[in-house]
C-alpha cells in the first residue's frame, strides 16, 4: 500500500516520492469491498476516520445491510456467511474495538481515493505512468531506473504488487505454491437473474456466487489456472464461466464494473528487506483474494514499515530496527496465507472438500464457531511478540476514552508514539522524552500506555508501577 507508506514517512519527516506504473486505476474495479478492525483504526489514528464513515454509509445505502449486524461488518469463510445474530459482541476482543466499526464497509477503490488526498495534503508527489526497470543498491544509496529516466534515493520499497518489478530486480525469491484454479468477478446486467441461485452455489463444475448486491457475481473453477492473467476480461468470458458452472443459458448484457480474474497463487518472499530494498502489501505476499485480507496485510505492512524506517531517514534509530518489520510482520503474512488456503481446500467441489464444508458449516452455526471467524477476520486477535507481560503488549491499542471527551486515536493524527500517563503524580510523563506525546488523563485502567505509531502498544500498566517504561523507550523512541 504504497500511497499509506508514503503518508507515514511524510509524517515521520522523510523526504518521499510514490512512483506509479499505472496513469490511473479504474474507479470502479472489483476489487476488496471492505477493511478489518486494524485498517479501520489505522485510518482512525490519522484523522481519516470520518470520510472513511461517510464511505461505509454511502456502501450500506447501495447494497443494504448485507453481512451486518447491529451495524457490523461479519464477512465470510469460504463463501459462508458469518451470521452476526450469532456473534457474541460481548466478547472481550471485539468489545474493546468498537469505535471504528462504522468505517469498515470501504471498498479499496474509495480507500486509494481517500488516501490520494491523504498524501496530497502531506505534499507528497506522485508520479503516475512511470515503471521502474532497472535498481543497483550500492550499500549506502539505490539507484533506480525508469522508462522515463533515473533517480537516486536512500530507501526504496517495492509496493509494487505480486507482479513486482522491484523484488524481481533486487534478486529476492517469491516461494510458494502455484495456481490451480480461475476465478471471475464482475458487476453486470443480467437478463434473467431468476436462473441464479442467490448467495454461494457449488456444483459439479464448481462454484458460483450471485449478490448481494443486484448483478454481482463470482466464479470460480478448479480445473486449471488462466492461461494469461494479462488478458483484458470480456463480457463473454464471465457469461461463459458462468454457465458452465450454473448448467444454465443465464445472459449477462453489459458490464457495471471493470471485472478481476484472480488465482490460487499463494507465495511470501523470502525476505521482506534486501540491504535498502525493501517490500511491503502484495510485493511481499500473495495469496486468494477472500475477505479482502490482502489490502488489509498491505496497510499493515505500511503501518509498521513507515515509522521505522522514518526513524532511520532521521536518524533517530539505527538500521537494525528495519530487520523488526520482518519478523513482526512476517508471521502475519504467513497466518493469512494459510486462512486463505484453507478456504480454497473448503471451497471445492470434490466429495471430500464437500464433506469438510458440512463440517466447517456445523461450526460457523454455532455462537462459538462464529464469534471465533469473526475475531479472526476482523483482526481484533492480532499480535505479535514484544517483551512484558501485560496483556496489552503488542496487540493493537483498544478503545480508550479520555475525560476530557476525547479518545486516544484523536491524539495521534501525527503520527508520533503517545504516551498515555493517568498516574497522580505524572510519574509516567517524567520518564517520557520529547519523542513521544504525553497524554494525561484521570487516573483510571490501564494507567499507563506506551503506543508506538502503528498502534501497537509496547509497554502497558494497570498500576503506578513505571517499571519497563525506560526499556520500552529505549527500544523503540531511542
Amino acid at each position: 500500500m504504497g500511497l499509506l507508506l508514503a503518508a507515514e514517512l511524510a509524517l515521520a519527516g522523510a523526504d518521499v516520492r510514490v512512483v506509479e506504473r499505472l496513469l490511473a486505476e479504474p474507479a470502479n474495479s472489483m476489487k476488496a469491498q471492505g477493511i478489518n478492525v486494524p485498517t479501520a483504526e489505522a485510518l482512525d489514528r490519522r484523522g481519516l476516520l470520518p470520510a472513511a464513515e461517510k464511505v461505509h454509509q454511502e456502501v450500506l445505502e447501495r447494497i443494504g445491510s448485507y453481512g451486518t449486524g447491529e451495524g457490523r461488518f461479519t464477512g465470510h469463510f469460504a463463501g459462508m456467511a458469518l451470521d452476526p445474530d450469532l456473534v457474541d459482541w460481548a466478547d472481550p476482543d471485539l468489545a474493546a474495538h468498537t469505535a471504528a466499526e462504522g468505517a469498515r464497509m470501504v471498498p479499496q477503490p474509495q480507500l486509494e481515493a481517500l488516501l490520494a488526498d491523504h498524501v496530497a495534503r502531506l505534499g507528497v508527489p506522485v508520479h503516475r505512468g512511470v515503471e521502474v526497470i532497472a535498481l543497483d543498491d550500492t550499500g549506502d544509496r539505490v539507484l533506480v531506473g525508469t522508462d522515463t529516466g533515473s533517480f537516486e534515493t536512500g530507501w526504496l520499497v517495492g509496493c509494487d504488487g505480486g507482479h513486482s518489478a522491484v523484488r524481481r530486480l533486487a534478486g529476492i525469491d517469491f516461494p510458494g505454491t502455484d495456481p490451480e484454479l480461475t476465478g471471475y468477478q464482475a458487476v453486470a446486467d443480467i437478463a434473467d437473474p431468476e436462473k441464479l441461485a442467490d448467495g454461494w452455489t457449488w456444483t459439479p463444475r464448481g462454484v458460483y456466487r450471485y449478490g448481494p448486491q443486484p448483478g454481482r457475481v463470482a466464479t470460480v473453477e478448479f480445473n486449471s489456472p488462466p492461461a494469461d492473467r494479462s488478458t483484458p476480461i470480456t463480457l463473454d468470458d464471465v457469461q461463459a464461466a458462468l454457465r458452465r458452472i450454473s448448467g444454465t443459458d443465464v445472459t449477462l448484457t453489459a458490464l457495471r464494473a471493470t471485472p478481476t480474474r484472480w488465482t490460487d497463487n499463494t507465495r511470501q518472499a523470502a525476505t521482506y528487506r534486501k540491504g535498502r530494498v525493501l517490500l511491503a502489501g502484495d510485493a511481499a505476499h500473495v495469496h486468494p483474494p477472500f475477505g479482502g485480507q490482502g489490502l488489509n496485510l498491505g496497510v499493515g505492512d505500511a503501518m509498521n514499515l513507515g515509522w521505522k524506517l522514518g526513524a532511520v531517514i532521521a536518524g533517530r534509530a539505527p538500521e537494525g530496527l528495519l530487520d523488526s518489520y520482518d519478523v513482526e510482520r512476517r508471521p502475519l503474512g504467513a497466518w493469512v496465507l494459510d486462512w486463505t488456503r484453507a478456504q480454497i481446500g473448503v471451497l471445492r467441489g470434490d466429495p471430500k472438500s464437500g464433506a469438510l464444508r458440512e463440517i466447517v458449516a456445523d461450526l460457523l452455526s454455532t455462537r462459538d464457531g462464529t464469534t471465533y471467524a469473526v475475531k479472526k477476520v476482523s483482526g481484533v486477535t492480532q499480535r505479535i511478540e514484544l517483551p512484558g507481560d501485560h496483556p496489552l503488549i503488542g496487540r493493537y491499542v483498544p478503545d480508550v476514552y479520555l475525560g476530557d471527551g476525547s479518545r486516544l486515536a484523536d491524539h495521534a493524527h501525527g503520527g508520533g508514539f503517545l504516551l498515555l500517563d493517568r498516574t497522580s503524580d505524572g510519574a509516567f510523563a517524567r520518564i517520557g522524552n520529547g519523542r513521544v506525546n504525553v497524554v494525561t488523563d484521570a487516573h483510571e485502567t490501564p494507567a499507563g500506555l506506551l503506543v508506538r505509531p502503528d498502534g501497537v502498544v509496547a509497554w502497558a500498566s494497570d498500576t503506578d508501577d513505571a517499571a519497563g517504561l525506560e526499556d520500552a523507550l529505549q527500544r523503540w523512541v531511542g
